[in-house]
């Protein structure tokens, strides 16, 4: 079975920032590297130390709008804090390597943990695999490259994620790795759900206990595979032929993406019961998971059907402050409009 948090493809390679040997203080602690910690300083209201309370609550990114999807208008940040931390399970659901949604994140988690005490950290980026190495980590038992290299960071964890981690290992936030590992989601990928039955112990483990995944009029499925339309089976353009073929690459990609969506959602699940009364979990995953409140957050509230869940979805525009939030009002109960990367 996976490792209990600790209160509790091919690997991505991690940069060099990421992996670089940390500076100790006199007690063998590493120090975290001013480079990476960047986002997490800005965002904590230049206090002087990651350890001095990380930010007020009401202090918003420079480069986010918010839209409150419910209100149908764009609100202060203190709105949105105010709403989202009387919440028991939050999801944010990002767009991979985007500054301003990553520098949204660490508000959204520093301003929670002003509010909420009893603060859990659930990541999409981790696996459940690696489970022991980061609890070792934020007990101490392991340095930050020993975490590293026993974790299979991402590519980009020295600037997107390690602000995060860094700021739970501070206050002592517990963080759940959730996702499945790669390579069992890639095997559901080419064989369908059928290869659970296929698996040793320790990595049915892995997996979550329960697998519910319909398809056909399903609106998950259907979202999904629309995102497949245009892609051929053969690697070529689609054609009536491929059809059937086609159909059932996406059946199994779909079954993929529902091992992962399952696995998350019972790592969050049992991280708000063992949490106890008071706890709050703020998972991060990739916007596709939770908007709509499909995916993982629909198979939280079928697992956790009292808590009370919010969805927050990053959507990049050119400028926050001229964008539409009600063209994507449906995708969270609030929207967060990052100012996109310049190309």
């Amino acid at each position: 079975m996976a490792p209990a948090f600790g209160f509790p493809a091919a690997p991505r390679l991690t940069t060099p920032s990421a992996t670089a040997a940390p500076r100790t203080t006199r007690r063998g602690r590493p120090v975290p590297a001013l480079a990476a910690l960047a986002p997490a300083l800005l965002l904590a209201a230049c206090q002087p130390a990651l350890r001095a309370r990380p930010a007020l609550p009401g202090t918003a990114p420079a480069a986010v709008q918010v839209y409150d999807s419910q209100r149908g208008r764009v609100v202060p940040w203190s709105a949105l804090v105010d709403r989202v931390a009387g919440a028991d399970v939050v999801f944010f659901g990002e767009q991979h390597d985007d500054p301003a949604t990553h520098a949204a994140e660490m508000a959204v988690l520093a301003s929670l943990g002003e509010r909420r005490p009893a603060m859990v950290l659930s990541l999409e980026m981790f696996e459940r695999d690696v489970q022991g190495a980061l609890n070792d980590y934020l007990a101490g038992r392991r340095s930050e490259t020993e975490f590293l290299a026993a974790s299979r960071p991402w590519d980009r964890y020295a600037t997107d994620y390690r602000p995060l981690v860094e700021l739970a290992r501070t206050h002592g936030w517990p963080v759940v790795a959730a996702n499945v590992p790669r390579r069992l989601a890639s095997g559901v990928s080419r064989r369908g759900l059928a290869m659970l039955d296929t698996l040793n112990a320790t990595d049915r483990g892995y997996m979550a206990r329960d697998h519910q995944c319909p398809m056909a009029t399903d609106a998950y499925y259907v979202k999904f595979a629309a995102t497949m339309t245009g892609h051929s089976a053969g690697g070529g353009p689609p054609t009536a032929a491929d059809a059937a073929q086609m159909r059932a690459m996406t059946d199994r990609f779909y079954q993929a993406q529902c091992v992962k969506d399952e696995a998350m959602a019972e790592a969050i699940a049992e991280a708000l019961g063992r949490g106890g009364r008071g706890t709050l979990v703020l998972h991060v995953n990739g916007a596709f998971h939770s908007d709509e409140g499909l995916g993982t957050a629909e198979r939280v509230r079928r697992r956790a059907p009292g808590a009370k869940v919010v969805v927050l979805s990053a959507v990049p525009v050119p400028d926050p402050l001229t964008a539409d939030g009600a063209a994507h009002r449906t995708k969270g109960d609030f929207i967060l409009l990052a100012r996109a990367p310049k190309k």
